[in-house]
């Protein structure tokens, strides 16, 4: 069974800079969150799905531990490199079935590796949320981090309130990656995503899973749908993320408010990785 989009990682030199730039998008931004290993994160929530804005805020909390190694080393190392989106996450229902399925594709680099970590919920009371996250690796894309991500106390999470977003974003789309062969990686995608009818096109290829499509497709292909330059660099690299909005103009509207640049690109929204700490963020007409 294929696995859905759970969430995506915006890894940013400055949190605090970054989760302003989302509020002032319009999105309701939960409070700042620690992990063990040192990374801070905010989270800006929608139903199934999250974005994870992220920053090592303790680095000398980093060590040779799993989560720190696949997890904050790479975050810090995506950082290094520039802001923008880092890490491509699939929900899981069964974090040891993941790994014996990536292990069997020989993609897998690690057993579920579990934590916990404080969390309030939006009345301001303190709980506590756990995950398991399973990592795999695309050898081609040393740049982008993949894994899967099971939740243990889903309930503490996923919240109604958090989901509410002024600019009337309401859910996942996609994710898309840049690469130069897009077609290169789909063994890892179809082993990954767990999806194997691709949508094969002379420009990239695309999963359709439970909660958004994963596509890579080239440079040239994601300037003409999206109207940004962007580099593949090395392998596959995710730039964009695509959301549904209940209305195009009404979040138009919150973008000019909150002095947000954007464009109109055919009958999308585009925030550009200039204004969007080195993402691309696609509204889309739900």
């Amino acid at each position: 069974m294929a696995r859905g989009l759970d969430h995506i990682v915006h890894a940013v030199r400055d949190l605090d800079a970054a989760a302003e730039f989302y509020r002032r998008a319009g999105f309701t931004v939960g409070a700042r969150n620690k992990h063990p290993w040192g990374t801070h994160n905010h989270v800006v929530q929608f139903p199934g799905f999250f974005i994870e804005i992220l920053t090592v805020g303790e680095p000398d909390k980093l060590g040779d531990d799993g989560l720190s190694r696949h997890f904050g080393i790479p975050g810090r190392e995506a950082i290094a490199r520039g802001d923008g989106l880092a890490m491509l996450v699939l929900e899981s229902t069964d974090s040891e079935a993941d790994a014996a399925d990536f292990a069997r594709s020989g993609i897998g680099i690690s057993q579920p590796l579990p934590f916990s970590r404080a969390a309030v919920l939006p009345d301001g009371r303190a709980t506590t949320v756990g995950f398991s996250l399973t990592f795999a690796k695309d050898a081609l894309s040393p740049r982008t981090t993949f894994f899967t991500c099971r939740q243990h106390n889903p309930a503490a999470f996923w919240k109604p309130d958090f989901q509410r977003h002024a600019n009337g974003a309401q859910g996942v789309r996609g994710a898309v990656l840049v690469a130069d062969r897009p077609a290169d990686h789909r063994h890892f995608l179809e082993a990954f995503t767990g999806a194997h009818d691709l949508r094969v096109t002379p420009h990239g290829i695309a999963a359709m899973t439970p909660r958004g499509d994963v596509e890579i497709v080239t440079a040239a292909a994601f300037h003409d749908r999206f109207g940004v330059q962007s580099d593949a660099g090395e392998g596959a690299v995710l730039k964009g993320l695509r959301l549904a909005v209940s209305d195009t103009d009404a979040a138009e509207s919150m973008l000019r408010n909150g002095d947000v640049a954007f464009l109109r690109h055919g009958s999308r929204l585009i925030v550009p990785p200039q204004a969007a700490f080195g993402a691309t963020l696609i509204f889309e007409q739900s």
